[in-house]
């Protein structure tokens, strides 16, 4: 009898733990907004309370399929459980999305077997900064009319395809702060094309903008150039390299998305700055 009390309680416990940890108390939902004649979808992460919040909208990269939601399961609890809405909106081709239209790395691919490199780079380009855009830009429409969310405290953020949307995002509106993780660090060197549109971007962002990378990504040029930019603009900008991150360029290149235990000071101390108020 005393065993199987003892037993009980054990169990007990073991339920109260696993119902106060991150995964139940930042558990994601799956909601639809619209981009134009698209009906797309995201998952969202809310802080505990009623609201209103401030919020990030973070821009999956390239990844096919479903793969990133591994990326979303990973941040989404950190920034609820520093007070920050957390949505992110897979745009269409990808993820929750795929059925809403073609899968961007198939058009670059094709774009590349039709005319090579070059008409892959402007293929890219194109798609990034009108569909891609426009469905980043639809995601936000539709975050700052819930009423949880404080619209005007709104932020972009962004690995790989998605750093480049954060800082494209952010010369069109006015988010309260932009976060570009690696941005275009695996298309950089072989596309004048889309060195040319981040450097416009930047300088006319509406946002200041955090860039940082780990220093085993594809390429830090990215974020030494745009950063050199904004600075010549009188922009307002912070850059970060940290130490390398896992033991390969590509888990590196994803040390957005799995890091945050390295940069999460950094990162919510430049949220904080420019996105209290």
């Amino acid at each position: 009898m005393k065993t199987s009390r003892v037993q009980s309680t054990c169990t007990l416990l073991f339920l109260l733990v696993l119902l106060v940890s991150p995964l139940f108390v930042f558990a994601s939902d799956v909601v639809s907004f619209p981009s134009g004649q698209l009906t797309l979808h995201g998952v969202l992460y809310k802080p505990e309370g009623k609201g209103p919040f401030p919020a990030v909208l973070y821009n999956h990269g390239s990844a096919p399929g479903m793969l990133s939601s591994q990326a979303f399961e990973a941040l989404g609890p950190v920034f609820a459980s520093h007070g920050y809405v957390f949505f992110g909106p897979y745009r269409r081709g990808q993820g929750l999305s795929a059925f809403a239209g073609p899968y961007i790395g198939d058009q670059i691919a094709a774009a590349v077997k039709d005319g090579g490199i070059h008409a892959g780079s402007a293929t890219m380009t194109r798609l990034l900064e009108t569909d891609h855009l426009n469905d980043q830009l639809a995601g936000l429409a539709w975050l700052r009319k819930q009423d949880f969310v404080l619209p005007n405290r709104v932020a972009v953020a962004g690995t790989s395809f998605g750093g480049i949307e954060a800082v494209l995002g952010a010369e069109k509106e006015s988010y309260c702060a932009a976060i570009d993780i690696s941005g275009g660090a695996q298309s950089w060197v072989e596309s004048p094309e889309l060195q040319a549109l981040m450097n416009r971007a930047v300088r006319n962002s509406r946002s200041p903008i955090f860039f940082f990378q780990a220093e085993n990504d594809y390429d830090l040029s990215p974020s030494h150039v745009l950063s050199a930019a904004m600075k010549d603009a009188g922009k307002v900008f912070e850059i970060k390299i940290y130490p390398p991150f896992g033991n390969s360029v590509q888990d590196g290149h994803s040390f957005g998305y799995f890091g945050s235990s390295v940069w999460a000071d950094d990162v919510f101390r430049f949220l904080g700055k420019y996105c209290s108020k």
